[in-house]
């Protein structure tokens, strides 16, 4: 048994989906607003002061408080449809077909949404590791359910699977996040190139 890990944004895909999203659920009046809440923090982001999971939380927060769940799921099912194919690395694509053709158990492991990545993954027989939107009463809290797992994939990792069984593990990165989980893996790729 082999196991392989994608992380899924600037590795599957070419740019961020998160921030796709996001800028594609915003109402007109957040959008309006996103300067003067967001550009600061994205800049200290850019700059290196402050972290992905804070940046991440901010801006979900401001997106999604208050938001009725179904209208943010109905948006987030044609996200997945009409968004991911086009931003998809054909490379990445093949390679997750090769695993899935060696009979590899396949995950994506990201700080994105299930709400677009599931119906991709299901699509594509995948498992899934990544974030949920908190919700109470049809309504978002802006919270992620269980907080964030980007900065803590390999706690989820384990959490699903017992790594001693597999003969061979295979990581999938771009980022600073993504070194613990690549630190698991036999053969690792960062930023499309083998680790030694």
């Amino acid at each position: 048994m082999e196991l392989a890990l994608f992380d899924f944004d600037h590795t599957v895909t070419t740019c961020d989906t998160y921030g796709r999203f996001l800028r594609r659920v915003a109402t007109p009046e957040q959008l309006a607003r996103a300067w003067w809440k967001v550009g600061p923090w994205l800049l200290a982001y850019r700059l290196r002061i402050i972290s992905a999971e804070r940046i991440r939380a901010r801006v979900t927060r401001l997106t999604f408080s208050e938001r009725h769940a179904d209208d943010i799921a109905t948006l987030a099912a044609g996200f997945a449809r009409e968004v991911l194919p086009e931003v998809v690395r054909p490379e990445m694509l093949e390679q997750i077909r090769w695993h899935k053709e060696q009979q590899h158990t396949v995950v994506i492991v990201s700080g994105s949404l299930d709400l677009y990545l599931r119906p991709w993954c299901e699509q594509l027989g995948l498992q899934l590791i990544c974030n949920r939107l908190e919700s109470q009463d049809g309504r978002l809290t802006g919270r992620y359910a269980g907080g964030d797992c980007g900065p803590r994939k390999v706690e989820h990792i384990r959490r699903q699977f017992d790594l001693s069984r597999y003969l061979r593990i295979h990581a999938y990165g771009d980022s600073y996040e993504d070194r613990p989980m690549l630190a698991l893996a036999h053969e690792r790729w960062y930023r499309g190139r083998p680790l030694k």
